[in-house]
């Protein structure tokens, strides 16, 4: 315990086929990122029913945009084909764990569901770093299942940075 602030458990519920079916969309969603050179992260929001209402990947380099994050374009998207702010009842499906900026849009669009892929220890905000998504002094806490598809996930990330290296470093 750091600060008085008690760190919450990496919960990962069980993964059900529509998890396992909504990242698979995400990591699709990811793969499009290549083109622009931007990290390969996805994201889909799904309704009520399943269906899709949005999907994105990250866009800061094609954008020149720091908050250019797939999930919050996959929300931003969302409230406007919905016509709301308000997500409650819906699934953000991505392939990395949110980090701090993209938990804290998640919590203020009242999402119900959060389902991703790989953990992010450096920067994840959803039980690796930080635990946002479901810090009880917060007014909405969605529910959370991650490493869905994490092996898939991660490798798409590793193959993006190992092209990205220096190969004389090594």
């Amino acid at each position: 315990m750091r600060s008085g602030v008690r760190r919450a458990a990496r919960l990962t519920l069980e993964i059900s086929a529509a998890d396992l079916d909504a990242v698979g969309l995400a990591l699709d969603a990811a793969r499009g990122a290549v083109e622009t050179a931007d990290v390969p992260i996805g994201a889909v929001l799904l309704d009520r029913s399943g269906s899709v209402v949005a999907s994105a990947h990250n866009a800061r380099e094609q954008t020149s945009d720091p908050t250019a994050h797939a999930e919050v374009l996959v929300l931003r998207a969302a409230g406007a084909a919905l016509g709301s702010w308000q997500l409650s009842g819906c699934t953000l499906a991505v392939t990395l764990e949110p980090c701090t900026m993209c938990a804290g849009a998640i919590v203020l669009a009242r999402v119900g569901r959060v389902v991703f892929g790989a953990w992010d220890p450096k920067a994840g905000a959803a039980g690796s770093l930080y635990d946002v998504l479901r810090d009880r002094r917060l007014n909405h806490r969605p529910e959370v299942v991650g490493g869905v598809r994490q092996a898939e996930c991660a490798a798409l990330l590793d193959t993006f940075f190992a092209g990205k290296r220096d190969p004389d470093v090594r």
